[in-house]
């Protein structure tokens, strides 16, 4: 398949992917209105967020920590490493060529590395695919402009397990992880985040930052204050970190080698995590000793008669 190398960020030609006609025309959708979004972001930026009466915003990480660095060797036979890109943005990007979403984002990563090579890096990691012959026939049929290796699970374990494809982790320029992102998303989230790295303008749209409480490293779970899943209103404030605290020491038994606060993030959909959660809350909030009634005031004591 040949790739317009004027095509402007966002438009996605048709996949000729597994993907069904569904959602073929649901990315369609999505490229018409990133197109739209985009001018919108350029030409009107006022307009542009002012649909639901808030300013658009960006979020990263506040006092990101450090991305684990890696020695990989990649499908041209040259090494990847974080180093070698020191000094840029990096996208670090785990995908797998089965990947519908996957596949269907790659034109808008390669035009968005194109636009921006000097100051800014994909790097690409496949999982879930040990097929280099069948892994190049992809790169050579979309025309993937950035390293591609393959991750073995000591790296993706670094990051965190890799519990959605694809996932993209964001470093800013020392090299340190201020976003991550699961799924398929706005090409236009990945420009304007990179822009801002680079200190280019973003338009009327701000930054915010936001304290990494599992979402990026996992062991940062230790942080959270609230769990997905885990109702803990019942709890008193002393209760609440009685009940954190055991969340953060016990492990979970479904398998995942992680504790249960680590598992609520990792694994929303966990069934046994989500059961052991309730249990420590339901037994802390039974705990609660109720309000006693006011006792009566002691009657004073009789006077001694006199003699």
């Amino acid at each position: 398949m040949t790739r317009n190398p004027n095509r402007p960020l966002g438009v996605v030609h048709p996949l000729w992917s597994p993907i069904d006609a569904t959602v073929r025309h649901a990315f369609h959708r999505r490229a018409i209105f990133s197109l739209l979004a985009w001018l919108l972001l350029c030409f009107f930026p006022v307009f542009a967020v002012s649909q639901q009466d808030q300013q658009a915003a960006i979020r990263f990480v506040r006092n990101p920590d450090s991305a684990p660095d890696f020695k990989l060797t990649g499908l041209d036979g040259k090494t990847v490493t974080l180093a070698d890109s020191k000094g840029k943005v990096i996208l670090l990007n785990f995908w797998a060529t089965w990947c519908g979403p996957c596949r269907a984002e790659l034109y808008d990563l390669i035009d968005l590395q194109a636009k921006y090579k000097d100051r800014f890096q994909i790097l690409s990691l496949i999982v879930d695919d040990d097929d280099p012959a069948a892994i190049q026939t992809v790169v050579e049929k979309y025309g993937i402009n950035y390293p591609v290796a393959l991750a073995p699970n000591d790296i993706r374990m670094k990051y965190g397990g890799i519990a959605a494809l694809p996932t993209s982790f964001l470093l800013d320029t020392e090299g340190r992880i201020v976003q991550k992102h699961e799924g398929l998303h706005n090409p236009i989230l990945y420009e304007l985040e990179v822009r801002s790295l680079l200190g280019l303008p973003i338009g009327n749209v701000k930054v915010e930052t936001f304290d990494d409480t599992g979402q990026i490293f996992i062991k940062n779970a230790v942080r959270a204050t609230e769990l997905p899943g885990v109702d803990l209103s019942k709890l008193t404030p002393e209760q609440k970190i009685v009940a954190l605290h055991k969340f953060n020491a016990e492990g979970c038994t479904c398998g995942c080698n992680y504790t249960l606060a680590q598992c609520r993030i990792y694994d929303r959909n966990c069934q046994t995590s989500k059961g052991a959660t309730e249990k420590i809350v339901a037994a802390l909030a039974h705990s609660t000793p109720s309000k006693s009634e006011p006792s009566a005031p002691s009657p004073p004591a009789p006077k001694e008669k006199e003699k």
